[in-house]
């Protein structure tokens, strides 16, 4: 016995029943079974037919009959009935495009003003204008120029190797600075006994290369407008070929001095715009400084292996023959490379260009002498190199009086370039870590603590580890120095500030070590290391005094 079949008798009327138009539900399967094909799936119907022969209760559908019924319900689902409304198409809002800061009527800059720089100190978090939507601000800076004609990959890859390609020139122009620098110190005792003389007379060879440096960082922003980056440094390279020239005879003591004046102005020339030039790139400021200057400290490493060696010989001035070739490849190498062209033309070609709106073209020198900021990074700089050669130099002699060390005591002096080279490598992660003003002062602190030691504890090898560790910690500074010149100076003005600071600094290399002969001639080798423990002590002061870091205009 079929059981019976149970009507609808919900009290609330089902989505079914209301468009079935008064038919039962188990009527459908009979009604269209006459003509011999499948019932349709209603619009509407329940997706639990009640066949006769089925009651609600056992739910006991056929599989197929139920998945046919289900994709036809979803396919009817999917169908717009036709008396519904058309879509409604959202209205789009253009939003309007943000050009100034709030309270402002300066022009926003989204490259510096707002999105950090890639090589930014630490120290220094992002501030974004509050008036600024975190998603525009973002956005805007990823395309500040719209207009820009789009560079192929292919000519990327160029630019990249042409950038490497001047980036290897630059370093070797500085690694032969580091030779130069390197050089003197190991010579110097030969120096003395060749000519008869005494500290006070053979340290004026580092006044005569302090006027040299002064006039290049001098004539440096006048040369540049006239000739241009290229011819510049070109210059300064055959300037030292002159110089080394000159002192390859052995000729007299004055003659000496004046080929020491040439050596300052050439390489016053060639480091102030190595370094303008890089430290005006696009791309890793930071850490192409740090491998630049890292190049110096290998040239005044290398160069002391050599010098030590003409030091015991009889013609100790054809060590001088070494460096005159050096700077001839040198100055073939500028040529091939620069062509003379101007730092403008060379970076436009490589798309490493960057064009300052805010530059002001008036009296560069009133410009540059107008700037605070300046003075105090050349006094850094001039107190900073002049206590890194007066270490390299004069710790020679001071090991050879004070510690009964030999002639070969000048491999000392290479230690500590060695130490120099590798802080500038092995510590740049450091200096990100904590911030490069932080490191600054943490190395300074540590570098007098070894200094100290080199002048209270009498042994030769204790001495000779602790200068070299001590050129570890002075690695870092000079690139810091540079570094933070690009983010607090004037872009515009950079490359003549650039050279004032170096000439100034490059100046310390003279003066610094000239005091050190006096007191040397009054007092004694032995007051080398208080000398340098109190210029040391001052280097600290002077770094507090210079600005934090600020965005300037790019």
């Amino acid at each position: 016995m079929s059981p019976a079949v149970l009507p609808n008798t919900s009290p609330r009327p089902s989505v079914e029943s209301a468009v079935v138009d008064d038919h039962d539900i188990s009527e459908a399967p009979r009604h269209l079974s006459r003509l011999g094909e499948k019932p349709p799936r209603p619009f509407d119907a329940s997706a639990l037919d009640l066949s006769e022969t089925h009651s609600a209760s056992s739910l006991e559908l056929p599989h197929t009959l139920t998945s046919e019924r289900i994709r036809r319900r979803s396919e009817l689902s999917r169908m717009r009935p036709l008396d519904s409304p058309p879509a409604i198409e959202p209205e789009s809002i253009e939003l309007p495009v943000i050009q100034e800061h709030a309270a402002s009527d300066k022009k926003l800059n989204f490259r510096e003003d707002v999105l950090p720089s890639r090589d930014d100190d630490v120290e220094i978090a992002p501030s974004f204008p509050s008036s600024l939507a975190p998603s525009i601000r973002l956005e805007d800076a990823e395309d500040t120029d719209s207009t820009a004609p789009a560079i192929s990959a292919a000519q990327k890859a160029v630019n990249r190797r042409k950038n490497a390609i001047h980036f290897a020139t630059l370093c070797f122009t500085i690694f032969l600075n580091g030779w130069n620098d390197g050089t003197t110190g190991p010579l110097l005792p030969r120096i003395q006994s060749y000519y008869h003389l005494g500290y006070a007379v053979v340290s004026l060879l580092f006044i005569f290369n302090t006027i040299g440096y002064l006039s290049g960082a001098i004539a440096n922003v006048w040369l540049t407008d006239k000739l241009g980056f290229g011819k510049v440094l070109l210059l300064g390279s055959i300037v030292q070929i002159f110089a080394y020239g000159i002192m390859i005879p052995g000729g007299p003591f004055a003659l000496m001095c004046i080929a020491f004046v040439l050596i300052g102005f050439g390489l016053s020339l060639q480091n102030s715009h190595a370094n303008g030039f890089v430290a005006s790139s696009r791309y890793h400021v930071s850490t192409k400084i740090c491998l630049l200057h890292a190049t110096y400290g290998f040239g005044a490493l290398v160069a002391p292996l050599i010098s030590t060696q003409f030091a015991e010989q009889k013609h100790w001035s054809f060590h001088y023959m070494i460096s005159c070739a050096l700077y001839i490849l040198n100055t073939i190498v500028l040529w091939v490379v620069f062509r003379g062209k101007r730092q403008e033309v060379i970076k436009a070609e490589v798309d490493d260009l960057n064009v300052d709106p805010n530059a002001i073209d008036s009296n560069k020198y009133k410009q540059i002498f107008g700037i605070r900021e300046v003075h105090f990074l050349s006094v850094f700089a001039l107190i900073y190199v002049g206590t890194e050669v007066t270490i390299g130099g004069w710790s020679v002699t001071y090991v050879q009086e004070k510690r009964n060390g030999t002639a070969n005591s000048g491999y000392i002096s290479s230690g500590f370039f060695a130490g120099l080279m590798l802080g500038r490598i092995v510590l740049m992660w450091l200096n990100r870590k904590i911030g490069e003003r932080r490191a600054l002062f943490l190395y300074a602190l540590l570098a007098i603590q070894l200094e100290v030691t080199v002048w209270v504890v009498p042994s030769l090898i204790e001495n000779a580890i602790a200068v070299a560790f001590v050129g570890l910690l002075l690695g870092p500074m000079y690139p810091i120095l540079v570094n933070h010149s690009t983010k607090i100076l004037p872009r515009w003005l950079l490359t003549g500030c650039m050279g004032y600071i170096a000439g100034v600094g490059q100046a310390g290399s003279a003066v610094l070590p000239f005091i050190t002969g006096l007191l040397a001639s009054r007092f004694g080798i032995a007051s080398l290391q208080p000398f340098i423990v109190s210029m040391m002590s001052t280097m600290i002061v002077i770094w507090a005094l210079i600005p934090r870091v600020r965005q300037v205009p790019t």
